[in-house]
């Protein structure tokens, strides 16, 4: 019978300083990923006992919001009166049945939402919608 002598095998090295390129390298990756925070407000909804719960829709509408401050907000991107005419008549273009759901704050001016409902006949928007929340029951 024939043995082997069997070698002794070195310890694997572990290398710190690429470990360390590593962890840092994730560090910066989550730092940087949780800066990228989305732009959020508050609208405060006007109550309505008609209210209705929206549905899905096929074709989902452009929104509108109007903040307190007449601010607006056309599909979460921030636009003037001018801008909001465009990017209307744009859509109009894209589908000519496309739907403008106005989301006014309770406080909003009511002009701006005139001039909003105006900007939408000027565009040929045929439906409008008004969001409002259910109504306190008693």
């Amino acid at each position: 019978m024939r043995f082997f002598v069997r070698k002794r095998r070195t310890t694997p090295a572990v290398i710190i300083v690429a470990l360390i390129d590593v962890l840092i390298v994730l560090v910066i990756f989550l730092l940087v990923t949780t800066m990228f925070k989305q732009q959020q407000y508050m609208v405060k909804l006007a109550e309505s006992s008609q209210a209705q719960k929206t549905g899905a829709n096929q074709n989902p509408p452009l929104t509108v919001s109007i903040d307190e401050k007449s601010g607006l907000r056309l599909n979460n991107d921030v636009v003037t009166m001018g801008q909001l005419l465009d990017g209307l008549r744009a859509a109009v273009v894209k589908n000519p049945d496309v739907t403008l759901a106005i989301n006014a704050d309770a406080k909003a001016p009511w002009g701006t939402v005139v001039k909003v409902r105006d900007a939408a006949a000027e565009a040929k928007i045929k439906t409008l919608i008004a969001y409002t929340k259910e109504a306190a029951k008693p």
